[in-house]
C-alpha cells in the first residue's frame, strides 16, 4: 500500500512537471512571442536597419564621389604635367632666342667697337702722318736756314 501510494504520488508529480502541457499556455506564449517580435521590429530592428541602410548609402555615395574626385584630380595632374612640359619647351625656345639675340647684339657691338677703333687708329695715323709731314717741312725749313747761315759764315 505504501508502495502504491508513492507510485501514485510520483505519477501525479510527473504529470504536473511535464515538459509540454498542451493547454492554452503554449498558444499564449506563441502569441506573446509574436507580439514581442512585432514590437521589437517596429521599435528596434526597423530603425536600426534604416540607420544601417542610410550609413551604407552614405558610404557608397562618399566612395563614388571620392572615386570621381580622384579621377578628376588624376586628369588635372596629367593636364598640368603636359602643360608643364609645353611651358618648359617654350621657355627653352625663349632662352635660345634670347641667347641668339644676345650673341647677335654682342657681335654687332664688338664689330662696331672694332670699326670705331679702326677709325680712331686711321685718324691717329693720318694725324701722325700730317704732323710728320709738317715736322719734316719745318725741319727742311730749319735745315735750309741753317745751311744758309753756315754758308754765310763760311763765306764771310
Amino acid at each position: 500500500m505504501f508502495h502504491s501510494t508513492v507510485l501514485l504520488a510520483v505519477e501525479e508529480a510527473a504529470e504536473q512537471a511535464a515538459l509540454f502541457q498542451f493547454d492554452l499556455t503554449l498558444p499564449l506564449i506563441a502569441i506573446q512571442f509574436l507580439i514581442l517580435l512585432a514590437v521589437l521590429n517596429a521599435l528596434y530592428f526597423k530603425p536600426v536597419t534604416e540607420t544601417i541602410d542610410g550609413r551604407d548609402d552614405y558610404v557608397r555615395t562618399t566612395i563614388s564621389e571620392a572615386k570621381a574626385k580622384l579621377e578628376k584630380s588624376e586628369a588635372l595632374a596629367k593636364q598640368y604635367t603636359s602643360e608643364l612640359v609645353q611651358m618648359r619647351l617654350k621657355s627653352q625656345e625663349i632662352i635660345a632666342e634670347a641667347e641668339a639675340a644676345a650673341t647677335k647684339t654682342r657681335n654687332q657691338q664688338v664689330l662696331a667697337a672694332q670699326q670705331e677703333a679702326q677709325t680712331k687708329v686711321d685718324a691717329a695715323r693720318a694725324e701722325i702722318a700730317q704732323e710728320k709731314e709738317q715736322a719734316t717741312r719745318e725741319l727742311e725749313a730749319q735745315i735750309g736756314q741753317l745751311s744758309d747761315q753756315m754758308m754765310a759764315k763760311l763765306l764771310a
